[in-house]
């Protein structure tokens, strides 16, 4: 195989605000596996919060050089295996690797991944549409600019969260799903949920520090909304400790490694009860198409990332207001324009 790195800047189309800070731009690392002529791509995008920079990822996969030149690709899983050991300390190149195994893989046996897994497409969870954190006219603006979903999700963490909730109901009948990204307290978060069930919001996602597990099992007892982990779900070993203090885990293939680790959390949260979700890190087609292939193993997605940049740089699956459309490309789907 031969691996080729690929640099982007996504600008968004506006300033992406959380509880963390701003960005108007997205730098995001496309990698390349090449084999008989035919290419499968992959994503990662730089995350401050995870310590992940274009550089360090790079740098990760380069290690990996070696050993994708002298080997052909028969199985995404198997590979993921044996390069574990070398990408450990870098789950974003891992996972920009294994989401370009896997394109490649079905690519070079004709077939889409969902399929090669054994899956239908009967019956999919639609993607939610987010609204970052702005002023609350600016909000009301985003949701009209995207009516019509059948849910959405509100990034919160500031004074007026409850009044942002309130404004955006008046707008749409539609479900909310609401995400602090540990910017709450339990306190706050219990008592919030109150406040929040009564305005359609289906759960909350992350309100506390990732390693607040005894403020976390104080809202799991006590709030009225189920409550999903995200920051303290990053790795598969971290399912297990999620069952005494969220409801469910929104994966991100960043911080697991990609699709391999992804398919085996999924597996273990349905064993412990849990909901689980698949989340993006506003990636372009490329991370997205590759989160479309594990759709039908989830309760709800999270997959409106290419609906935040101003310019995309591949084709692939697509949102038509959150329903996921899949293209007739084989393997995740994927081509860079």
């Amino acid at each position: 195989m031969k691996l080729t790195l690929h640099q982007f800047d996504l600008p968004l189309a506006h300033t992406w605000t959380i509880s963390r800070g701003s960005t108007d731009v997205r730098r995001t690392l496309i990698a390349e596996l090449q084999q008989d002529g035919i290419s499968g791509f992959g994503e990662a995008t730089e995350n401050s919060y995870h310590g992940a920079t274009i550089e360090n990822i790079s740098a990760a996969l380069e290690r990996a050089r070696p050993v994708l030149e002298n080997r052909k690709l028969d199985d995404p899983a198997a590979l993921w295996e044996e390069l574990h050991s070398e990408l450990a300390e870098s789950t974003f190149a891992q996972c920009a690797l294994d989401l370009a195994a896997h394109d490649l893989w079905g690519k070079l046996l004709g077939r889409p991944v969902w399929e090669l897994w054994g899956l239908s497409l009967k019956n999919l969870p639609p993607s939610d549409y987010t609204i970052g954190i702005d002023s609350i006219d600016k909000m009301v603006e985003k949701l009209d600019e995207f009516s019509g979903w059948p849910v959405y999700k509100i990034k919160l963490g500031t004074p007026d969260d409850l009044e942002i909730v309130r404004r955006l109901r008046e707008h749409t009948k539609a479900p909310f799903r609401v995400d602090a990204n540990c910017a709450w307290t339990a306190e706050e978060t219990i008592e919030k949920a109150r406040v929040l069930a009564g305005l359609g919001v289906e759960f909350i996602e992350q309100p506390l520090a990732a390693d607040d597990s005894d403020g976390m099992r104080q809202v799991f007892r006590r709030s009225v909304l189920p409550v999903i982990a995200d920051e303290s779900c990053r790795y598969e070993s971290d399912v297990e400790r999620c069952r005494e203090c969220f409801h469910g885990i929104n994966i991100k293939l960043v911080k697991c490694g990609g699709l391999t680790p992804a398919r085996r959390m999924i597996d273990r949260a349905r064993q412990l009860g849990l909901k689980v979700m698949v989340g993006c890190m506003t990636e372009s087609t490329v991370g997205i198409s590759a989160i479309a292939q594990l759709l039908p193993l989830l309760d709800h997605a999270d997959m409106d990332g290419p609906l935040l940049l101003a310019r995309d740089i591949a084709t692939g699956v697509t949102l038509d207001r959150g329903r996921v459309v899949y293209p007739q490309e084989t393997g995740c789907g994927v081509r860079l324009l």
